[in-house]
């Protein structure tokens, strides 16, 4: 993980800033992660409880709940939001300007 220049501008996300090639990916991850941690907590849920619910092995809920996402797909995240009686909508358009192309979420 190497920066480029000498004062590397910083952006809005502050993965990319420190060089992670999938950090628009581990963004989404982690606001899908962040809701979905917020309706566990709501509705009081154990991790086993969680697990049933959401369809996850315990272990799988555990890494939710730490934020280790690397092994958890955006697909199992998404699921797992309906599941909970969610709605995931993902809005595809056109950047206004090049620069800002990439991924947004919601939640």
């Amino acid at each position: 993980m190497s920066r480029k220049g000498k004062n590397p501008k910083g952006t809005r996300n502050v993965l990319v800033d420190l060089g992670f090639e999938d950090a628009e990916e581990l963004s989404v991850k982690a606001i899908l992660a962040m809701k979905l941690n917020a309706l566990i907590d709501q509705r009081g849920l154990s991790q086993t409880e969680a697990a049933s619910v959401i369809g996850m092995s315990q272990p799988k809920v555990s890494q939710v709940r730490r934020y280790k996402l690397q092994n958890i797909s955006l697909e199992r995240l998404m699921h797992a939001l309906v599941s909970l009686n969610q709605r995931v909508e993902i809005v595809v358009q056109p950047a206004a300007r090049a620069s800002a192309a990439g991924i947004t979420v919601a939640a």
